[in-house]
């Protein structure tokens, strides 16, 4: 069957949806007809506005940019409708869709989801994929309905997860993995092959928006849960403790004994320090941290923490 050259809206914000829209540009195998994304808004410690990741893309390939405050205004649904869509692409909008922008384009709504669906619906996929250790992740491209990530499924493909995998490194395969099965999805969709197949409810598993709080390190839990949870909140919130009496960012670890720990410390209590990383007790096992933020400062490695901090080492030591 020929595959007809559809009429297409993206919607997407950040850098994750970006790649996917970058994908669609490069193929040139449809009419991008208009690209949505959040409006501008301050960023970083200047606080100065900035764009979005896919309105800098877009702008880039001189594509129509629209940013409604809300897809709940009426003049929002009109303006979508008088576009005449085949199918609006979602990726990391970051707006819930009504039902009616739902239903306007032909062929509906598709949206690229950074887990293998029904397992993490929800807004931090990734995250919590690492936090719990998970060894498989994936996306998932799927018909967008009204109760959040539960459509219908085109496409699942998977990828490992990497015992050293920060949530960034798992975003950014996810990013290209999506990008691929997006554009097969809706070459698929344009020749008429596309099926879905209805997500199992009862494998369901929710991801929760990460909070700045979760990102506390408690040593009384297992260097193993530890050592993960630094790895899914890299690059943010980043995992924090007291440490040294300040409360240090930590940017990496390792676990150098999951199972045993000197008796003689305490959870949170450092073992060992040397150019090599901190070693710190927790309720099972030894954490060692090998990249570290003090408060103020830039982030660095152990060994650079070291050579800058003698007095200190040698106290511990």
């Amino acid at each position: 069957m020929t595959a007809s050259r559809l009429r297409i809206a993206f919607a997407g914000t950040p850098d994750f949806a970006a790649v996917s829209l970058a994908a669609l540009i490069k193929a040139d195998q449809h009419d991008l007809i208009a690209i949505y994304t959040q409006p501008d808004r301050p960023a970083g410690r200047g606080r100065k506005i900035q764009k979005s990741a896919v309105k800098e893309l877009a702008e880039a390939h001189n594509l129509t940019v629209l940013q409604p405050l809300s897809f709940k205004a009426p003049e929002a649904l009109e303006e979508l409708q008088s576009l005449n869509l085949d199918l609006l692409i979602v990726v990391a909008y970051g707006q819930i869709l009504p039902q009616s922008i739902l239903d306007t384009p032909r062929l509906g709504c598709i949206n690229v989801h950074g887990s293998l669906l029904p397992r993490w619906r929800g807004a931090a996929p990734i995250q919590r994929a690492i936090e719990i250790g998970d060894t498989e992740s994936g996306v998932t491209i799927m018909q967008m309905a009204r109760t959040l990530d539960s459509g219908p499924m085109y496409l699942k493909s998977s990828c490992s997860i990497e015992a050293s995998d920060t949530a960034q490194i798992l975003h950014d395969k996810l990013a290209k993995l999506g990008a691929k099965s997006l554009f097969e999805t809706v070459s698929a969709l344009a020749d008429g092959t596309a099926t879905a197949e209805e997500q199992d409810e009862e494998l369901v598993t929710y991801a929760e928006k990460i909070t700045k709080t979760e990102a506390a390190i408690d040593w009384q839990d297992s260097a193993m849960a530890i050592q993960r949870k630094v790895r899914a909140f890299n690059p943010m919130p980043v995992a924090h403790a007291e440490l040294f009496e300040k409360n240090i960012r930590v940017w990496d670890a390792t676990v150098t004994a999951p199972e045993t720990s000197p008796t003689e410390k305490q959870p949170g209590e450092i073992a060992a320090i040397s150019r090599d990383g901190i070693d710190v007790v927790t309720g099972k096992g030894l954490l060692r941290i090998t990249q570290l933020q003090m408060p103020g400062k830039r982030q660095m490695s152990v060994a650079d923490f070291v050579n800058g901090n003698p007095d200190l080492v040698r106290s511990i030591g």
